[in-house]
């Protein structure tokens, strides 16, 4: 048993169906370049990044668990690699063993090879002081008020000048050279912040040096532990003269401690400025989501710094990421504040292809009403070929008339059932008002 269709809901299915078949070239051109644009842009973000941090227990540690959770709110899973420092860092961002992380300014004293990767900042996250931590007692032997104030003074002191991954070698060199001492001739070894901090406690050790985040642990301790000093450098704005990666900061007095007064007296520091660094081949997509995560993470006000200080994009020697550009201009995107990141990043990274897209297939759309026309006028004059045809028979031998009129019959049963817009109604009476021309002269022979 056949499905019986009303003739308006056929009538209407027919000429949504002509719609979409004239339309077709447009809808196919159209999903052509959404697809090339797509393809070209790529702007789904990867799922996971890597992000290379320090030592376990350091401030570079601790600030890679708060990025991690921040970009988990997005779905990014970040994985944490531990390393020896700021250099190590550096080295494996430019081998392509990294996505991100975090490197002082300085790290490097060698230009990288040609297979480097380029890299891009994020900004400057925050400063981080040169602690030089002593024990009174070795300062003592050394000048008669105990108190260390200048580098030369550690010529006979035993010294350990970070680990050998770190950013702090190559720094404390470059601040020995400045004081014409040969880093060489100096007791330096380069343990780990931990076992160094243990053997300047046990006496094995005069002096420490970190370049930390005040909030690391080890800076905290030593700073309220008897028998330890702070060395002050007096000449912090020379030092910041001579290297352009150095910003001479003040400890302020009782900052650690506002009780105990601790310090007693406001400290001279230098400073490196510690830098988010990415690869220049990592997604915008997490780019962008490192920016946002710098912003929240280093906005606040520190011992160092007030409040939106940080991060910032000046003196960088690296340059800059034009996410983490528009990211310290305008904060946060629009759409991301309402729509989940991964649809705001696919409307903002494709907005501007779909303009494009859109300028293209504009006067390809033309060709669609010509082509509609063309689909609905060929339902009827199709027909106009058979009636030429019955004619012509008729033409040659006039004893054919019955059985052409037969026909013509079948012919016009078939046209009652052709179904045309409105707008081309016209036409299909022509047909069969032709159709009755032609009967006509059938008849009359």
């Amino acid at each position: 048993m056949s499905l019986h269709v009303p003739r308006p809901v056929k009538a209407a299915l027919l000429a949504v169906w002509d719609l979409f078949t004239s339309a077709s070239p447009l809808l196919i051109a159209g999903a052509a370049l959404i697809w090339l644009a797509y393809w070209w842009m790529d702007p789904m973000p990867p799922k996971q990044l890597t992000l290379v941090t320090g030592p376990e227990q350091s401030a570079y540690a601790d600030m890679g668990e708060q990025y991690a959770a921040l970009l988990r709110r997005h779905g990014i899973t970040v994985e944490l690699v531990h390393t020896e420092g700021s250099a190590d860092n550096l080295r494996r961002l430019q081998s392509g063993e990294a996505d991100a992380g975090f490197v002082q300014g300085g790290s490097s004293t060698t230009p990288p090879n040609e297979d480097a990767e380029d890299l891009l900042t994020l900004g400057n996250l925050f400063v981080e002081p040169v602690w030089l931590f002593y024990r009174s007692s070795a300062a003592a032997a050394v000048t008669p008020s105990g108190k260390l104030t200048s580098l030369n003074q550690l010529a006979s002191l035993r010294i350990n000048a970070g680990t050998a991954g770190s950013g702090v070698p190559p720094l404390m060199d470059s601040l020995l050279d400045m004081h014409r001492m040969d880093p060489k001739k100096v007791h330096l070894s380069h343990l780990e912040q931990t076992p160094a901090t243990v053997q300047l406690l046990q006496g094995k050790l005069d002096a420490v040096v970190f370049a930390s985040a005040p909030q690391a642990p080890m800076v905290q301790m030593l700073l309220q532990t008897p028998g330890i000093r702070l060395m002050d450098f007096p000449q912090n704005e020379a030092y910041a003269r001579r290297l352009p990666f150095i910003t001479p900061v003040t400890l302020p007095r009782g900052v650690v401690d506002l009780a105990r007064n601790v310090p007693a007296q406001d400290v001279h520091l230098i400073a490196t400025t510690t830098s988010m660094l990415v690869r220049e081949g990592l997604h915008p997509g997490l780019r962008q989501l490192l920016a946002q995560a710098a912003v929240q993470t280093h906005g606040q006000s520190g011992w160092f710094n007030r409040a939106r200080e940080f991060p910032n994009a000046s003196n960088s020697e690296f340059p800059l990421a034009p996410e983490a550009e528009r990211t310290l201009k305008n904060g946060v995107p629009t759409l991301q504040r309402y729509i989940p990141f991964t649809l705001a990043n696919l409307v903002e990274r494709m907005w501007l292809a779909m303009g494009i897209i859109i300028a293209v297939l504009l006067p390809l759309g033309k060709i669609a009403p010509p082509l509609y026309a063309y689909r609905v006028r060929s339902r009827v004059f199709r027909w106009y070929g058979q009636l030429r045809d019955i004619e012509t028979r008729f033409e040659a031998d006039a004893s054919l008339a019955p059985e052409l009129l037969k026909e013509l019959s079948t012919i016009e049963a078939r046209v009652g059932k052709v179904i045309l817009p409105l707008s081309y109604a016209d036409e299909l009476y022509a047909l069969r008002n032709h159709i009755g021309l032609v009967r006509q002269r059938l008849a009359t022979a």
